[in-house]
């Protein structure tokens, strides 16, 4: 490894400089007044990655903001590595939160401060200039296409789409995806699932207006009070959530992944305390971490009802809201859960009362085998430059471009990530060290090194 980091170290200063030429682009894909800087940022990932080495580079229109693509094939009877990224970023308000310009890179304390230092520019960049490096060095051994895409951060809407309309073009063997993070700067993990979503509205409703609490109070069901009980009806005094068939489908994981989940560091007290909770609160059986990332869960997300200003007034609503969201675990699809949920919460409306569910979105879980070559070669690379073994780490949020890719192109993604929790993504301030920044490029060189899989198309 010292060859590489000394590699590195000596075009540090010009990757840098490389990268910053990218993050001083606002392309903020959320923002229309951003949209020429979308085409520039593209444009400028073109031309890095044909001087990073790859045989043809090209920008090409999607529905929305453009994508990036690139390849370099060295053998068509290799295997190939697709290599995913997405160059925008989110919206920087509130400015004065910044301590610094956000889209003028400055390094502070050994931190690179930036919208997109980590999210997901940085993060991305790193894989160029690993593939720099193993094409002057003639070290690469299987072939390598890249996607960066420009609607990441806006729900990625175009690019199943585009993945269809281009499914030749992306054929490959293995997807690397370098939006995750990692444990701590010294405790390498790899993420290794992602929990799927549904997500409802509940409308109920009694009254055709708003009633008199007084004149009607007692005689008329009240919406608020009805929502309520049916809220509290779907988890019991366990943490179990009591849909019928909820839990059919959820995955049963392996006591020998759980024992490595036991292993990730986890400070209770430091855990209330960062987010100010008398006390952690969840399914019985289950580890803090456990819940969040190998097991289900069910919450309102809001709820609101009748008058709520300033002052009194005396009203029995006419309606009652709530928004409704799961997290779900693999092979549990949310089609089928939405369908659950809606059907239950129908079951247990009072007749009194009228209600009406909308399943408002939906996406799906991921989990990638910790037994696959990919994996190994992953691990083994993570331990050559970190000196640690990394732990698997199945992550509460989700992505929903990795089953994407999955579902269109029939290939799992390997989520490689760097990021700290320390990264502030999305925040003010959003920055990303120097050191993992070259610790990024080493692990993914490493694991070119250590990959063989086979050819799968």
């Amino acid at each position: 490894m010292d060859t590489v980091r000394n590699y590195v170290q000596s075009n540090l200063d010009r990757f840098l400089e490389e990268l910053f030429v990218l993050i001083r682009i606002p392309s903020i894909s959320a923002q229309s007044k951003h949209q020429a800087d979308m085409l520039r940022c593209a444009e400028q990932w073109k031309v890095f990655l044909l001087a990073a080495g790859v045989d043809r580079a090209e920008v090409l229109p999607t529905k929305g903001h453009p994508a990036v693509f690139a390849e370099k094939i060295i053998d068509p009877s290799l295997p190939t590595v697709l290599v995913y990224g997405h160059y925008d970023v989110m919206p920087a308000e509130p400015f004065e939160l910044w301590d610094s310009p956000p889209f003028e890179p400055e390094i502070r304390d050994g931190k690179i401060y930036a919208r997109g230092a980590d999210d997901d520019k940085g993060q991305s960049f790193m894989h160029a200039k690993a593939f720099e490096y193993l094409v002057r060095e003639k070290q690469l051994k299987c072939n390598v296409k890249f996607l960066i895409e420009g609607e990441e951060e806006i729900g990625s809407a175009n690019l199943e789409a585009f993945c269809v309309e281009h499914k030749d073009m992306l054929r490959c063997d293995l997807i690397l995806v370098s939006d995750t993070s990692i444990l701590e700067a010294d405790l390498p993990s790899i993420t290794t699932g992602l929990r799927g979503l549904a997500y409802w509205q509940i409308e109920l409703s009694s009254s055709a207006i708003d009633l008199h609490s007084g004149l009607f109070g007692g005689a008329v069901a009240n919406p608020a009070v009805e929502l309520s009980r049916i809220l509290s009806q779907l988890i019991d005094d366990k943490g179990r959530i009591t849909i019928p068939h909820f839990y059919d489908d959820v995955e049963a994981v392996s006591q020998a992944e759980r024992d490595l989940i036991a292993q990730i560091p986890f400070d209770v007290a430091a855990y209330k305390k960062e987010i100010g909770i008398n006390d952690i609160h969840g399914e019985e059986g289950y580890s803090t971490i456990e819940r969040t990332g190998i097991r289900p869960s069910l919450d309102a997300c809001g709820i609101w009802s009748g008058y709520t200003g300033e002052g009194t007034k005396t009203v029995l609503p006419a309606k009652a809201y709530a928004k409704l969201s799961a997290r779900l675990v693999p092979n549990q699809q949310s089609e089928k859960i939405a369908q659950l949920v809606a059907e239950h919460i129908r079951s247990i409306t009072p007749p009194y009362v009228k209600v009406k569910v909308d399943f408002l979105h939906g996406a799906e879980s991921y989990v990638y085998p910790i037994d696959s070559e990919a994996y190994r070669a992953a691990e083994r690379a993570y331990e050559k430059v970190f000196g640690k073994r990394p732990l698997p780490v199945r992550s509460g949020g989700s992505i929903g471009v990795v089953p994407l890719f999955e579902k269109v192109l029939g290939v799992k993604p390997l989520l490689i990530g760097f990021g700290l929790k320390t990264d502030a993504i999305h925040s003010p301030n959003e920055n990303y060290p120097v050191e993992m920044f070259i610790k990024g490029i080493e692990t993914i060189i490493a694991f070119y090194k250590e990959l063989t899989i086979d050819k799968k198309n």
